[in-house]
């Protein structure tokens, strides 16, 4: 059975970003460190999920970029989230402070599991038990807050993967603002990055 890990960066009081969706205060902490941890998550894992807003956003930045990261996000299958079954165009304030951070492009065209993604319209939870009980690596989910919060609610992460940044926002996203309930979290690893992050890996209690 497959375990469905989720990976977050979070602000110190416990934003996944800010009112409106920024995430440009998270690239001030990245380090090599951080990279290196983030990069190990990304390729452990045989599929990607994300809801469709999230997936316009990454689809438009991903294929054409030459970060390390862009290896694993181009390469992995990805799978979509829509109540609709379809994918519509989005902008959102995260894709734009992720372009800005962008250095290199190139002129390659999109690979296929941005062209061709498998499109999951189903009950939300019967959909996730459905990955989880097929053979392999891990499912990574990606944000946005409303997909992670969703994850969160119906309790099926079975590990949480939060890159918390020396950042304190005061107001934004919480991945935890829609629990009905406390949840109870134990602690697997924490590792210091020397630009200030600091991963912190969670099971459920």
């Amino acid at each position: 059975m497959k375990q469905l890990i989720l990976k977050m960066s979070v602000s110190v009081d416990g934003f996944v970003g800010g009112p409106n969706g920024e995430i440009d205060w998270i690239f001030r902490s990245y380090d090599a460190g951080a990279t290196a941890w983030t990069m190990e998550t990304l390729w452990q894992t045989s599929v990607h999920i994300m809801g469709s807003r999230t997936f316009q956003d990454m689809a438009a930045y991903w294929p054409t970029s030459t970060e390390p990261y862009a290896a694993p996000m181009n390469a992995i299958p990805k799978i979509v989230f829509s109540r609709s079954g379809q994918l519509q165009a989005a902008t959102t304030q995260a894709l734009a402070d992720a372009k800005r951070q962008r250095t290199e492009e190139t002129a390659a065209s999109g690979p296929s599991s941005w062209t061709t993604p498998g499109v999951a319209s189903g009950d939300f939870a019967s959909e996730i038990a459905r990955l989880k009980q097929q053979p392999g690596k891990p499912i990574l989910a990606h944000g946005g807050a409303g997909f992670a919060r969703s994850l969160v609610r119906h309790g099926l992460v079975d590990e949480f993967r939060l890159l918390v940044h020396p950042v304190a926002l005061g107001r934004g996203l919480s991945l935890f603002a829609d629990l009905d309930r406390p949840l109870d979290l134990r602690l697997v690893s924490a590792t210091a990055f020397d630009g200030g992050a600091v991963a912190h890996v969670y099971w459920p209690a």
